[in-house]
C-alpha cells in the first residue's frame, strides 16, 4: 500500500477566542467558558460559545487566496440538551479569523477570533 504524504501542519492549529459574533452579545458568549474555537494538527477540533458547543471535521482548502478551514460540526445546546448539527468555516486573515458558524434548520452567525493566550 502506497504511503500517504504527512500533511503540513495547518495554520488554524491551536485554540482561537472568539471575541464576537453577529448573532450574540459577549456576555452570552462566555456564558458558560472563554468562547473559544479550537483545531487540532488535522483540522479537526471544537468550538463552545453559551451553551452551543460541537465537535469540528475540517478541512483545510483557501477562499480568496487567503488560508481557509471548511468544516461540520455536531455537539448539542447544553441549556437543554437538544442535540445539534452545523457546519461552518473560517478564512485566515493576519492573527484573526472571519467565519460563519450555521446550525442546521436554526441560526447562523458570523464569528471573529484572535489566538488565545492560554488554555481555560
Amino acid at each position: 500500500m502506497a504511503k500517504k504524504r504527512p500533511k503540513p501542519k495547518s495554520p488554524f492549529h491551536g485554540r482561537w477566542r472568539i471575541v464576537s459574533m453577529s448573532e450574540w452579545d459577549e456576555e452570552y458568549l462566555d456564558e458558560e467558558v472563554e468562547a473559544f474555537i479550537e483545531f487540532d494538527e488535522r483540522d479537526g477540533g471544537s468550538f463552545q460559545f453559551g451553551y452551543v458547543q460541537g465537535q469540528i471535521d475540517g478541512r483545510t482548502t483557501s477562499r480568496e487566496g487567503k488560508p481557509a478551514v471548511e468544516f461540520s460540526w455536531e455537539g448539542g445546546d447544553g441549556a437543554d440538551g437538544t442535540p445539534l448539527t452545523g457546519r461552518g468555516w473560517a478564512i485566515l486573515q493576519g492573527n484573526e479569523l472571519h467565519g460563519m458558524i450555521f446550525i442546521h434548520l436554526g441560526d447562523d452567525s458570523e464569528f471573529e477570533a484572535t489566538r488565545a493566550t492560554s488554555h481555560d
